[in-house]
C-alpha cells in the first residue's frame, strides 16, 4: 500500500454520472471517509473487488462513501449506456463517475485498473492500492479514521439505476448450450439454470433465483452468476462463477454437486493444482467436455485448467498466470482473461477477450499454444475481418466449433464472425439487433446466441441470416428480483 497525504484534486466539473442525482464534489463530501475505485467493467480483477467494496460498503455505511471512476480501456466501454447496463449488472450501488477523457485517472496518478485511494475526512489522500485483494488493509486503515477522529454520518441521496428497471424473464444470460432438441441456458444474474426446448417451452428451472451456494434437488440449489455449460450424456456441467466453483447437475436424479473448487477465490497463479474439492479456483468462465475431462476457461487466473472426471482431480492445463498474450509451451504460455472455450477433437480454441484474440491449442502430444487470428497486443483492437494477424476483435466473450466452424461472439462490437479453423480466416456473420453477445451454441443450422444486454436468446438461421428473439411463455423473474430497492 502506497501511504500518501496529499490534498485530494476536485472533479471535473463535467463528468457524466450514474447513480446519483446530481455530479458530485469532494468538497461537498468532506466530513466522511471516501474510497474511490478506478475501473473498468469487463476487467475480471475489477470485477472481483465488486465484492470487497460491497462488503466495505455495509460495514462502514455510516461513515464511508464509496465512488467508481469508470475508466474505459475498450471503446465500447466509454459509452455511458454500457456502463449503466454493467451497474445493473453488478448490482453497483454506489455514485459512479465515467471519466471519459481519463481526467480524474491523471489526476490521482493512476496507472493500473484496479486502483483504490482513500481520502480522509479533511480531503487528504491517504492511500493508493493497485490490483485486487485488499479488502482487509482499506477495512483496517477506515477503523483507525474512526478511532482517531470523528466522522460525518450524512448519508448521499442516490438515483439507483435498479430503481427504474422492471424484472425481465432473463436477466443478463451470459451462456447457453444447446443439444439435439433442448436449450440449456445461464440465466447468469437471476443465479439459475434454464432447461426449455429449442422453441422456448420450459422444462425446468433449476435453482432459487437467489445467489448463494448450495448443492442438492434443483428446487433447492443455489448458485451465484453461472455462466459456461456443457452436456454430456445426463450430466450438465456449469461454471458457477461467481462462486468460484465448477456444478454437475445430475439431469436424471435432478440433483446439483459441487465437483470442484472450495467457494474461496485462488491467490496463486503459478501453476498448480490437487484433489478437485480441494483446489481454490478463480472465476473460471467456460469449460468443454473432451475424452472424460472438463477443460476450463479460468478467467481469473489466465489460464485454462483440465478437471479429470475419473480422477477428481484439477489442474493448470496452460498459462504461466501472468496476463500477457504469449505463444508457446502449455506452462510457458500466457493468456488474458480466457472467456470462452470449444473444441473440434483435435485442438482447443479459447475467446482470450482482454487480448481480444482467437487462440489454438494443439492437443497432445505436441501440445503447443498459439494465436489463431487478433493480435498480441493487450491495447490493439478493432472491428476488421481478415486473416490471422489482420483480424482485429474487441473483447470477444464467446466460442463454439460446430459445423467445421469456429462460431465467435466478438462481444463489444456486438457482431457474430465465423472462423476458419485452419487458416484463421474471419468473418462478420451478422450484427443485426444485439448487445454485447456472449455465448453461443448451434443446432439443426441455427445459431443460438446469449443476447446479454438484451436480456434475451436469440436463433440465428445460418441460411437466411434471420434473426429471431426465442419466447419463453411463462417464464418470470425469481421472486428475489421483486424485492424493494433501498
Amino acid at each position: 500500500m502506497t501511504t500518501l497525504r496529499v490534498r485530494s484534486p476536485e472533479f471535473p466539473r463535467d463528468l457524466p454520472w450514474l447513480n446519483s442525482k446530481n455530479p458530485l464534489t469532494l468538497k461537498e463530501l468532506r466530513g466522511r471517509v471516501i474510497l474511490l475505485d478506478f475501473w473498468t467493467y469487463g476487467c475480471i480483477n475489477c470485477i472481483h473487488s465488486l465484492n470487497d467494496l460491497k462488503y466495505l460498503e455495509q460495514k462502514y455505511q455510516d461513515c464511508l462513501t464509496v465512488i467508481g471512476i469508470h475508466t474505459a480501456k475498450f471503446d465500447n466501454e466509454q459509452e455511458v449506456e454500457n456502463i449503466r447496463q454493467a451497474i445493473l449488472r453488478y448490482d453497483i450501488r454506489h455514485p459512479v463517475a465515467v471519466d471519459r477523457e481519463s481526467k480524474v485517472w491523471d489526476h490521482f496518478a493512476v496507472r493500473a485498473l484496479p486502483t483504490w485511494v482513500l481520502i480522509d475526512p479533511e480531503g487528504y489522500c491517504i492511500a493508493r492500492l493497485a490490483g485486487e485483494g485488499h479488502r482487509q488493509k482499506i477495512d483496517d486503515a477506515i477503523a483507525q479514521l474512526q478511532a482517531d477522529r470523528a466522522i460525518s454520518d450524512s448519508p448521499l441521496q442516490l438515483a439507483l439505476e435498479q430503481a427504474s428497471q422492471p424484472p425481465t424473464p432473463l436477466y443478463f444470460p451470459g451462456n447457453l448450450h444447446a443439444d439435439s432438441n433442448r436449450l440449456f441456458i445461464a440465466d447468469s444474474h437471476h443465479h439459475r439454470i434454464i432447461i426449455s426446448s429449442e422453441y422456448g417451452k420450459i422444462d425446468q428451472i433449476i435453482g432459487t433465483g437467489k445467489a448463494g451456494w448450495q448443492d442438492g434437488y434443483f428446487e433447492q440449489a443455489q448458485f451465484r452468476q453461472p455462466q459456461g455449460l456443457v452436456c454430456h450424456r445426463d450430466r450438465l456441467y456449469v461454471a458457477d462463477t461467481g462462486n468460484h466453483l465448477i456444478r454437475c447437475l445430475d439431469l436424471t436424479q435432478e440433483i446439483v454437486t459441487t465437483i470442484a473448487g472450495t467457494g474461496n477465490q485462488s491467490r496463486i497463479f503459478a501453476p498448480h493444482g490437487g484433489l478437485a474439492r480441494e483446489v481454490d479456483l478463480n472465476s473460471p468462465w467456460d469449460l468443454v467436455y473432451l475424452q472424460q475431462a472438463l477443460y476450463i476457461a479460468m478467467a481469473g487466473h489466465h489460464q485454462i485448467w483440465k478437471l479429470d472426471l475419473n480422477h477428481n482431480t484439477i489442474q493448470t492445463y496452460a498459462g504461466r498466470g501472468a496476463e500477457a498474450c504469449l505463444d508457446g509451451e502449455l506452462l510457458e504460455a500466457g493468456f488474458t482473461q480466457p472467456s470462452g472455450i470449444t473444441t473440434d477433437g483435435q485442438a482447443l480454441y479459447i475467446a482470450d477477450s482482454e487480448a481480444s484474440s482467437i487462440r489454438r491449442i494443439d492437443l497432445e502430444p505436441q501440445a503447443q499454444v498459439t494465436t489463431l487470428c487478433g493480435s498480441r497486443d493487450l491495447f490493439d483492437f478493432g472491428d476488421v475481418d481478415g486473416i490471422g494477424e489482420e483480424v482485429r476483435l474487441q473483447h470477444c466473450l464467446g466460442i463454439t466449433f460446430a459445423e467445421g466452424w469456429l462460431w465467435v461472439a466478438d462481444t463489444y462490437n456486438h457482431k457474430i464472425k465465423r472462423i476458419t479453423p485452419h487458416t484463421g480466416r474471419c468473418c462478420t456473420v451478422t450484427c443485426a439487433e444485439l448487445n454485447e453477445p456472449s455465448g453461443l451454441s448451434l443446432a439443426h443450422n441455427c445459431l443460438y446466441i446469449a443476447d446479454t444486454n438484451n436480456h434475451r436468446l436469440c436463433r440465428l438461421n445460418l441460411q437466411s441470416l434471420s434473426l429471431e428473439t426465442v419466447e419463453f411463455p411463462g417464464l418470470c423473474a425469481p421472486e428475489a428480483c421483486f424485492l424493494p430497492v433501498d
